[in-house]
Formats: C-alpha cells, structure tokens, sequence
C-alpha cells in the first residue's frame, strides 16, 4: 500500500481502511511543484470516467422518450439533474481524498453488517440495471451497423473485462485516455447531428426552464424520473470516491485540500460534457420527432431507422449508432470498475483482479443475456427505461449515507463540507426520495 495517502485512523472512523482498489491506488504521482495548469491536468481523468456514466445507453432510451414526446420540455430536468450530479460527485471526491476511504468502505466502517450486506446487494441491482442498459445499448448498435444478433452482442461486449485489465496493467492513465477518447467520439456525433437537425434556438433555450407541467403530467413525470435515475447514477458515487485515490498526494491536510480543489473542477468540467451530450439527443429527438406523428419514438432502433430519411442523409443515422456503441462499451468499462469496488468495499472480498472483474461482470452479462433471448429486439426501449427508473429508485440508498458522512464532522473534521453545500446536499437528497416515493405511489395506483 502506498505511504503518500494511506489514510489515518481518524476519529469518527472505527477501523483503519485499506486501500481502494488497490492495484492502482497513489499510481499516478502529482508533482509538487508544478504551476496550476500542469496540476490540474494530473487530477484530469477520474471525473470523465464517472462522466460516461451519465451519457450511458440508459439516457439515449429517456431522453428519446422525452424529446419525442414532449418536445423540449424536459431539457429543465436534464439540467437540473447534471447540476445535482455535479454537487454529489464533489461530495464523493470530499469523501474518498479526505477519509482515504470509497463510500462502501465508509458505509462498511459504520453500519452494522445486515445493513451492510442490504446495502451491498441494493448497489448491485443497480450495477445490474446500469450494465443491462449499457450492454443492450451496445448490442443493438452492432446490430444496427453491422447487422449482428444481439445475443452475440451482448456477449462481446463481456471483453471489455479483458481491455480493463491490459490498460490498467498498462497504467491508469491508460484507462483514462480510452475513456475521454470514446467521450469526444460522442460529442463529435452529436454536434453534427444537431447541425443537421438546425433546432430552433428560442425553443431550446425555453425547454431549460422548468413547467410545472412535469410535475402534473404523470406520464412525464415518469420519464422525468428515469431521466434522473440516468443522470445521477448511485454507483458513480462509490466509483468517483476511489478512482480520485489514484493519485499520489501526500497526506497532509494542504495537500489533500488542494487534492479536493482539483479533483472537483476535474468532474464539473467533465460533466458538462455529459450535460452538453444529454441535452444533444433529447434536442435531436424533439426537433425530428416531435410534432412530426413520430412522438411515440423511444426505441433506439427506431430512432436509427428514422434519422436517416427525415434529416435527409444516411450519415444521420451512421452517426447515432456510433455514438451509441462508443457509449455502450465506454459506460461498460466503467461499470466493471465500479462493480470491483462494490464488492471490495462492502463486503472487503479481495480477489485475483481477473476474477473479481469476471464476477461482476457476469452480474450484468447474465441478466442481459436472458432479457434479449425473452425479448429480442421488441421492447429493449421500454427496458431500457424501466432500468434507469430502478436506478433512480436505488439512488437514496447511496447519496443518504454520502452526505451524512461528508457533512459530520466527527468523521471529516476540516473536510467537513461547507454549511451551505450540506444544506444543499440535503435538500437535493430529499427531492430525490421524494420523487421515488411519488413515482412508486403513480405505478401502484396507476
């Protein structure tokens, strides 16, 4: 374990923690006495990583249906969500650089073990949902641009275990430079496919102020719903507290501070990138879809057929089903990663890195598998949908204990989060319980 962060024990905290994922844990060094820009490139990396995790396969579904259907309305809640996105990883960067714990490492050290184990397996069913999107997103894009099964798909999709564990073996960075990569291919699609679409600037601008109508339309507040479950996805929240650990500060309360200062612009300047993608495709399905008789698109492939003859192009529909597979198997890469974590964390199983990546990634490959041989190709939207709604309803069980712990400051002493940001965190943590409970109430009575 490296001597740089290894953290302390600290009051508030029962036991000393070991090392968040612990092959590359300090591996990238942070040079001391570097000028503002050279340090702030070191921290970049970990916050596009979590990044891709809101620009999944699960947000094309919602935000197709959204734009779709209600036009621009919804643009207001993929904003309001990426800023609540944004509080809540700088929250989990405050936890991981000042702790030198993961948030299941955290939740570990101080619930009692049925809590834990609940916990654990909540985490999991949300990888699982996370990972059915991400696969199926990528499987329906092979299939779309070169017209193979989805069964097999899915299962090529399942090497992205072994790419994780050659780049990594490589070096963190590695990982990193993969990530952002596939995250430009994105932007590049969509920023075409915009051009292409020539949306009306007014209407845009209008659909990010939010209508009270979200609220009393409970069709729309369902996908209102799931669009959040998209955005804020839970297992980020662990994901971001440990790769933040990667690199090499020392354990000073100066250095972690500076740490935490970089670490945070890194992921707001990275899930801008994700807002920017998220708002591009609701944008492009409320300017070709919606008021044309096609509101009732929300299955990506669908949507890939239609793109094409209505913008006028073949290269509009080539274009999205190559954004879609570069975010499926960008989005898988990660939920590997934070499936170890999980793992680790909660339950502290240490395995070989291969099968540990094996194990969690047949959690989500099994599921997946099942889903496309009942299903096929019929009602991978609503599937689609369906698992980022289940991730919504996941995420209290993972912001809750996270900003209970960065603002106590028995645990967290100066880290303690501002005044301001827990009151924020907190608010921003009980509208999304809230949401959830209203969103069971709908369901239930219908």
């Amino acid at each position: 374990m490296p001597a740089n962060h290894a953290p302390a024990p600290v009051k508030g905290w029962r036991r000393q923690s070991g090392p968040s994922l612990r092959e590359v844990h300090g591996s990238i060094a942070v040079p001391h006495d570097a000028g503002f820009w050279r340090k702030l490139f070191v921290f970049a990396g970990p916050g596009y990583l979590v990044a891709v995790g809101y620009m999944d396969p699960g947000n094309w579904a919602t935000d197709l249906a959204g734009g779709a259907r209600y036009g621009y309305t919804l643009l207001s809640v993929v904003l309001i969500s990426n800023l609540m996105a944004i509080l809540l990883q700088a929250l989990a960067v405050r936890l991981g650089i000042a702790s030198g714990r993961d948030l299941a490492q955290a939740c570990r050290d101080s619930y009692s073990t049925p809590v834990t184990v609940g916990l654990w397996v909540l985490c999991e069913i949300a990888i699982a949902a996370c990972d059915l999107a991400e696969v199926i997103g990528a499987a329906i894009a092979l299939d779309l641009l070169f017209g193979l099964p989805l069964i097999w798909g899915v299962c090529i999709t399942s090497f992205d275990v072994l790419i994780v564990l050659f780049l990594q073996h490589r070096g963190f960075r590695y990982v990193e430079a993969l990530v952002v990569g596939l995250i430009v291919s994105i932007a590049a699609c969509f920023a075409i496919q915009i051009w292409m679409a020539a949306p009306a600037a007014a209407d845009v601008m209008l659909g990010f102020i939010p209508s009270p109508q979200i609220v009393a339309d409970p069709k729309m507040l369902y996908i209102a719903i799931g669009i959040l479950g998209a955005t804020v996805m839970p297992h980020n929240l662990y994901l971001h507290s440990s790769i933040v650990q990667t690199r090499k500060y020392v354990d000073t309360a100066a250095s972690k501070t500076e740490a935490i200062r970089f670490a945070t612009i890194d992921s707001s300047v990275a899930l801008m990138s994700a807002l920017f993608i998220n708002a591009a495709i609701l944008i492009v399905a409320a300017s070709v879809f919606h008021g044309t008789g096609n509101e009732s698109v929300a299955d990506i492939g669908d949507a890939y057929k239609l793109l094409s003859p209505l913008l006028g192009t073949s290269a509009a529909g080539i274009l999205f089903a190559v954004a879609l597979l570069c975010s499926g198997q960008n989005a898988t890469l990660t939920g590997t990663l934070a499936g170890q974590i999980v793992m680790e964390g909660f339950m502290n199983i240490r395995l070989r890195p291969w099968l540990r990546r094996l194990i969690t990634r047949l959690i989500a490959i099994v599921p997946a598998v099942i889903v496309v041989a009942l299903y096929g190709e019929h009602g991978t939207g609503a599937l689609l949908i369906l698992s980022q709604v289940i991730l919504s309803l996941q995420l209290p069980f993972a912001v809750f204990p996270l900003v209970r712990f960065t603002t106590d400051r028995h645990k967290m002493g100066e880290f303690t989060a501002p005044r301001w940001v827990g009151i924020t965190a907190w608010g921003v943590a009980f509208i999304i319980a809230a949401l959830n409970v209203y969103l069971l109430f709908i369901t239930i009575v219908g």
